[in-house]
């Protein structure tokens, strides 16, 4: 169970990214005819989120996240692009940046209209998982994803499994996908995640079948996948693996990986706190997959925060505190919200193997971890 429940902590409406008040989601893929793959965007409310990013792994495919440095220019942000492809797949952020020109958002340079979109983008492994080496997500997917995003109401679901920049993706030999999770603090302030799974690690114990991220135990929202699985199930699943594994090796499928992922928050954090949230978020990533941050994968993690509620709530009865202690006090609340980082992205790792679907095409086949331990 983690360790934001033991707090009293508690999901949100949606147990989504989208819990964050102004944050929403945009999915856009294709399958078939030689594709599996396709773009994630998270679309900022307007006026922009403060962003940062910690990229961890050792084969990273990035665009714009330079600008993301606090030490650098642009205090904000309005859109991060996840997308299958590798570094071809970055092409798909153009479509966001010229979206965002088009409604006047972005950094301005001059006079109305006159601004540059500063869209940070991750890629990750994909390629040929479809059958077609060249499918590969463009500025017209990514564009398809900006604009279901900007559709999509305000705390809208968000989609799961093999959707967007999940659609090829693979979790240490199962089929990965995008999961979701968040969480809302004693203080109010709600932490959240989105992750898209595409790891060389597993995700499951493999003396076991359980899923690493929900040890010790199961808890409600997880079902039956945290407890070890019978030892009937587990000889299956582990013949059924092997088969797959050897089907996808004869149609040449690429091993390669890199999970991508954003940690969001409602709280109002400097771009300082907020690249600390998008490193301690690794913490939560390393749970849920083993190994992580390997030469293999190119892991990359964004932090996003809306600004929308105080940190630190003003108290009546605190106007008199001694301003060092209040620093203590500030200290405090950011190491909940990092805390809760963790958590929420290994809860949302868990959701993207536990949602996604079976794949059976010309580029493999990939069996969803549901399939492999639990189809009779």
């Amino acid at each position: 169970m983690s360790s934001d429940k033991a707090a009293g902590a508690r999901p949100g409406p949606r147990n989504a990214l989208t819990d964050v008040a102004g944050l929403r989601v945009g999915h856009a893929q294709r399958a078939g005819d030689g594709w599996l793959s396709g773009t994630t965007v998270v679309l900022a409310p307007e006026g922009g989120a403060v962003t940062a990013v910690d990229v961890r792994g050792g084969g990273p495919g990035t665009r714009e996240t330079d600008a993301l440095d606090p030490r650098n220019l642009v205090p904000r942000i309005d859109a991060v692009v996840l997308t299958g492809g590798s570094a071809f797949g970055l092409d798909a952020a153009s479509g966001v940046v010229g979206w965002l020109e088009e409604q006047g958002r972005g950094f301005q340079v001059g006079g109305p209209g006159q601004v540059v979109p500063v869209v940070p983008a991750a890629a990750l492994f994909d390629l040929g998982r479809g059958g077609s080496w060249t499918a590969r997500p463009g500025p017209d997917i990514g564009l398809a994803a900006v604009r279901a995003a900007a559709a999509t109401p305000e705390g809208a679901p968000v989609g799961q499994g093999c959707v967007g920049a999940g659609t090829g993706a693979l979790a240490g030999g199962l089929k990965g996908g995008v999961g979701t999770a968040s969480t809302v603090l004693e203080s109010g302030v709600t932490v959240a995640a989105l992750a898209v799974v595409n790891a060389a690690g597993s995700v499951v114990d493999p003396d076991t079948g359980a899923l690493w991220g929900a040890a010790p135990g199961p808890s409600a929202e997880f079902g039956p996948y945290g407890p070890p699985v019978p030892a009937d199930r587990l000889e299956r699943a582990r013949r059924r693996i092997e088969d797959a594994s050897a089907a996808s090796r004869a149609r040449r499928t690429r091993p390669l990986n890199t999970t991508l992922a954003v940690v969001a928050t409602d709280a109002a954090l400097t771009r300082p706190q907020a690249q600390k949230l998008a490193g301690t978020a690794h913490d939560g990533l390393a749970r849920a997959v083993r190994p992580a941050h390997s030469l293999s994968d190119g892991d990359t993690v964004f932090a996003m925060a809306t600004g929308r509620r105080p940190l630190v709530p003003p108290e009546p009865d605190t106007t008199d505190t001694d301003p060092a202690f209040g620093a203590h006090i500030e200290a405090g609340a950011v190491n909940a919200v990092l805390a809760a980082g963790a958590d929420v992205l290994a809860r949302a790792v868990l959701h993207a193997v536990l949602t996604a679907e079976s794949v059976d095409g010309p580029g493999g086949v990939f069996l969803s971890y549901r399939d492999a331990y639990f189809a009779d």
